[in-house]
């Protein structure tokens, strides 16, 4: 367990003062719980019902509640919870007995150590069993996806077994001129190959199923049905289809100049602006290293490159001179960088490196040089010479990072703090070392924000979002904040990006859409208020997460509160480092017909291109077009183009950290459609701006 996780624990004991020693044992062991206790049938009943829960510690001479009863119970809510029996007299007898009866392990009320070390490897399994689950289910999600891109893919590919045919895209089919996959259906491949070519090719399918390395490709004729030979290139990889392992192969036209195929190909994984590995073949590659970690323990490692100030610079230079900057940058990070590690560029200002192979020492070593590099890099543009910085993030690849997205939000936060602490620096985050190794001050913010949470030390303040074209909408901003000591209220600025790498996040978002739904009701049963909206910053990482969509779901019915009275909002250059999970994100929230705003709109050199992939209902423009607005001609021209775009297509935008009446005056012109800022009103706790 590690800190960050909070143990669901449903005590079943005939004595308070027992069940309080119980709880009192576990959290001086260092285990964060959350109790609940039932006295009956009908109140086990209710939690079983009500409640998530991970573990059942049930004292198996409870006056109320048999072992077996509580048992049936857990079995019929249908809930995985294993339920550790309690016994006065522990002995191998009784121990039998109790787990006959289905109990996951039974334990002496008495032996502290082992009430420690049973729930910590229970609640340990249990973790494992539902990310598995989880795993489960998105693998098939997975292979209904491969299916559809494999059946829409331009390229003849095949999926071959013992030598038969067990898939062909049409493409494949359309070559070899069958209608239908139920005619091609296991025929051998050898059939498909001119004789002179099928003991090669019978070869290299023996060599292939006893686990020796494919050839990249070989030059081979097919025999088509019309009596007719063509020669093509067949492409060999390992594959599986519904859980069988296979070989893929694929065919392409030998007609078609190899030199440009390869350069097609080239173009698909390179970054056109740097030669760099572009986005989607580092988060291929990044796949692959995690997948091999996990397969055979393999050292791996990542580097996330963030370039400091790249807003002064696009100012600087302009959009045009911003690509020669890109170019002397890419070369600055890739030239410390050894052979066998990957460099690639994930965004408009983000690079990684891969590290093969590597530990972590190797690659904040490499890090470091990487720092210098670019702190030494000067780019010529225009007669101009330009500096900069960077801050970099480096983590370890480790069995417990399941995904690309996940290993880059570790990376992210790593490089985030570094540059809060001035840039131009390098910061390690080892998901293996969290407990000790982590920042001080992070690990005081999570203890902290965890104690909010238990004991409702968390606020929110409301800000108005306010339409500059005469609506009847009543819209606010929700913003949290941390009761300090007094009347002191710390700014979600001041203590989220200590925990937006921690598990206790998707509780803080959680804990901020229950409250905001809350109050959204009671606000909305006013005169006069029916129409009130709120606007709610969700965590990116919270996006990944299956249960957020269900368990918003039943908030929202729980209030009798439509979907489309709540806007979620998160950063655009999060989201484009999520941009998959985010999908399906907004796929659920447009099922419950709730909205979504991209803040910090803008900030990128093709903002728009993400909406693409994020289809966002509002456009929240980046604030440091808000910064001496009426003096900066060139930040009101980057404004009315946002806006026009904007509304090209459908699209509702705001700006935020108004500060004076010129700039309001000056968004008006551009055809923003709402503002926001301290200007119009400071946040507060109650909800009273005069929207008339």
């Amino acid at each position: 367990m590690t800190r960050d996780e909070v143990l669901r624990l449903l005590v079943i004991e005939s004595s308070l003062e027992d069940a309080e020693h119980l709880m009192s044992t576990l959290r001086n062991a260092g285990i964060a719980i959350r109790p609940s206790s039932a006295e009956n049938e009908d109140e086990l009943q209710g939690v079983l019902e009500r409640q998530p829960l991970d573990i059942l510690l049930v004292n198996t001479d409870h006056d109320e509640l048999t072992l077996e009863q509580i048992v049936d119970a857990v079995a019929r809510s249908g809930k995985d919870i294993p339920v550790v029996a309690l016994l006065d007299e522990y002995g191998l007898d009784a121990l039998v007995d109790a787990m006959r009866i289905g109990a996951t392990d039974a334990i002496s009320v008495d032996n502290s150590d082992q009430l420690e070390h049973v729930v910590r490897r229970e609640f340990s399994n249990l973790s494992q069993r539902r990310r598995g689950r989880m795993l489960e289910t998105s693998l098939r999600e997975t292979e209904k996806r491969c299916h559809a891109l494999l059946d829409s893919s331009r390229d003849a590919i095949a999926y071959v077994h013992e030598g038969m045919h067990v898939y062909a895209n049409p493409a494949y089919l359309t070559m070899f001129d069958y209608d239908d996959f139920e005619d091609l259906e296991g025929l051998p491949i050898l059939d498909m190959v001119a004789s002179g070519d099928a003991g090669r090719l019978k070869g290299i399918l023996r060599e292939i199923s006893k686990g020796d390395e494919s050839p990249d490709d070989i030059e081979i004729d097919l025999s088509l049905p019309d009596g007719r030979s063509k020669a093509a290139m067949m492409e060999f990889s390992p594959a599986s289809i519904d859980g069988e392992p296979c070989t893929q192969i694929v065919l392409r036209d030998k007609s078609v100049d190899p030199e440009l195929a390869q350069e097609l190909r080239d173009l698909k994984t390179q970054d056109l602006v740097t030669g760099l590995a572009n986005r989607q073949f580092m988060l291929e590659d990044i796949g692959s290293a995690i997948a091999r970690t996990l397969q055979d323990g393999a050292n791996n490692a990542l580097i996330l490159v963030e370039i400091d100030n790249f807003r002064s610079i696009l100012d600087l230079v302009g959009l045009a001179g911003v690509d020669l900057v890109l170019t002397d940058v890419a070369k600055a990070i890739g030239a410390p960088a050894e052979e066998s590690d990957t460099v690639g560029r994930l965004g408009d200002n983000s690079f990684c490196i891969l590290c093969h192979d590597q530990n972590l020492d190797y690659a904040k070593e490499l890090a470091e040089k990487v720092r210098v590099s670019v702190e030494e890099c000067i780019s010529e543009v225009d007669g101009q010479s330009v500096t900069l910085t960077a801050s970099l993030g480096v983590t370890r690849i480790t069995e417990a990072v399941s995904n690309a997205q996940d290993l880059l939000s570790l990376a992210s936060s790593a490089a985030l703090n570094a540059a809060q602490e001035g840039g131009n620096r390098v910061q390690a985050h080892d998901p293996t070392k969290r407990t000790g190794q982590e920042d001080d001050d992070s690990l005081v913010w999570v203890d902290r924000v965890r104690d909010a949470i238990e004991n409702d030390r968390f606020a929110l303040v409301f800000q108005p979002v306010v339409s500059l074209h005469g609506t009847e909408e009543q819209n606010y901003e929700v913003l949290l904040r941390l009761q300090g000591e007094g009347d002191e209220m710390i700014p979600a600025g001041q203590f989220i990006p200590h925990v937006v790498g921690h598990e206790i996040m998707l509780k803080v978002d959680q804990w901020v859409i229950q409250k905001a739904v809350q109050v959204l009701k009671e606000t909305r049963e006013q005169e006069g208020k029916a129409n009130t909206t709120f606007f709610v910053k969700l965590a990116t990482q919270t996006f990944s997460r299956p249960e957020i969509l269900p368990w918003l779901a039943k908030v929202l019915r729980k209030h009798r509160i439509s979907g489309d009275a709540i806007v979620f909002e998160a950063p655009e250059s999060k989201l484009m480092t999520n941009i998959k999970p985010a999908r399906q994100f907004l796929k659920g929230l447009k099922q419950l017909h709730c909205r979504f705003a991209i803040e910090q709109f803008g900030s990128g050199l093709n903002s728009f291109q993400i909406l693409k992939h994020v289809p966002a209902d509002f456009l929240k423009i980046d604030r440091s077009f808000m910064q001496n607005l009426p003096s900066n001609s060139e930040s009101q021209e980057k404004i009315k183009d946002i806006t026009e775009q904007a509304h090209a297509m459908g699209k509702t935008t705001i700006a935020e950290f108004v500060e004076d009446a010129a700039s309001m005056s000056i968004l008006w012109q551009c055809g923003v459609n709402y503002v926001q800022g301290n200007f119009l009103q400071e946040p507060e706790k109650i909800l009273a701006y005069d929207f008339g």
